[in-house]
Parts: C-alpha cells; structure tokens; sequence
C-alpha cells in the first residue's frame, strides 16, 4: 500500500511547526531535510540530516519523494523535480506549484539572476506576517485533502 507523506525542505522553511500541526492531526508522516548546519528536533517528524553542500538538501529530499507526497519547498528546482515525479509542491507562503506556473516561475528567477549577475538589485521577500501563515495552513490544508482524496 503507498502511504502518503509530507517531505519539507526544513533548512530555511519558517512553517515547520503548522506543517507538524497539520500532520499530526491527521496522522501522515513528515520528513524534514536539514544540512548539518541545522538542528532540529520537533518530536513528530522524521530528519533527515546531510553534509552541507551545494544542493544537497534538494537532492536528498527528490530522492526520497514518491507519487502523490506532498513537498513543502521555496526551491523553484525543488518543485519542478517533485512535479516531474507526480508529487504535489508549495511553498512557505501558500503558493501551489503546478504544470500550469512552474515555467513562468522558472523563467522570472532566470531573468532575476541575469539583472543581479549585471549588477543590478532585485527585490527581496518581505517580512513574514501572520497572513502569510494563515494563507499557508489554507492553501496546506487545501492541498492535504487534495492528495488524501487520492488514496
């Protein structure tokens, strides 16, 4: 039997404990990737630690997603594998990656680092608010029944 399961890219991911909340709530396990220049120890997610390296949080995580997991990333790369492998992505701010915005999104961190590379500055993220915690757990919760649906 596949069983579901949320694999988070933890590093940086400021949503760890609403992901935790959610998951305990409906028992699905979580797998959280850190390098080890993190620790991390939330007494329900499984962590997964590797050397720090360039990407290899990224690949550690893609490695271990299956069909219809559930990837919580900022990583544009990140979502793209876990989309090719017929998993479902989103970010910490609720946005859900899909066939139908990943190239346009792919595309606008493309011409960002082009500016940058040409001395140019782009915007950073803004501060974190309380509404872009509640417009996550939404979009989360939305995604989770989503892919409960499908066992």
């Amino acid at each position: 039997m596949v069983c579901l399961k949320i694999l988070v890219d933890a590093d940086a991911c400021p949503v760890k404990e609403c992901i935790v909340k959610i998951a305990k709530k409906f028992k699905i396990p979580v797998i959280m990737f850190i390098d080890t220049s993190h620790e991390l120890d939330d007494g329900y997610s499984k962590v997964i630690t590797v050397e720090k390296a360039k990407d290899s949080v990224d690949f550690a995580l893609i490695n271990k997603v299956s069909k219809g997991d559930i990837v919580v990333t900022q990583d544009y790369g990140v979502a793209t594998m876990a989309l090719s492998k017929c998993a479902r992505a989103i970010n910490q701010n609720g946005l859900i990656f899909t066939d139908k915005n990943i190239d346009k999104l792919l595309y606008e961190r493309y011409v960002s680092q082009k500016v940058r590379r040409a001395g140019g500055r782009t915007r950073g993220p803004a501060k974190r608010t309380d509404e872009d915690d509640e417009k996550f757990e939404r979009a989360f919760l939305s995604l989770l029944n989503e892919a409960r649906s499908q066992y």
